[in-house]
């Protein structure tokens, strides 16, 4: 799969919304401000492991949600199907026309 913060990254573009107020701010903090735990905890006045448990909480729930979901899973393969469809376009000649017909009905059978 991808790179862990990217993971986490992806996961809360998409479901974000669906934590807890301080679940986002702990992930904001950390995964896109790039915080360390105890940084997160000074600036909350709670423990480090307080942190990292509330972090972990949120990462489940995110999973969760994709495992349920399925959004990124879906965004991702729809990104790839794009890239190759340009690719395709890219370097169009008549034989490819079947192969592009192909990769647009998989698209949009989504």
């Amino acid at each position: 799969m991808l790179e862990k913060t990217t993971q986490m990254n992806l996961l809360y573009d998409f479901y974000g919304a669906m934590l807890t107020e301080k679940q986002r701010q702990f992930v904001e903090l950390y995964y896109l401000d790039d915080l360390s735990l105890a940084e997160i905890a000074e600036q909350f006045e709670i423990s480090r492991q307080a942190v990292h448990d509330n972090l972990k909480r949120a990462s489940a729930q995110l999973l969760e949600y994709e495992a349920k979901l399925c959004l990124v899973e879906r965004f991702l393969h729809r990104t790839a199907v794009h890239q190759q469809i340009m690719e395709l376009i890219d370097g169009l000649e008549e034989d490819k026309f079947s192969q592009l017909a192909l990769l647009l009905d998989e698209l949009i059978a989504e």
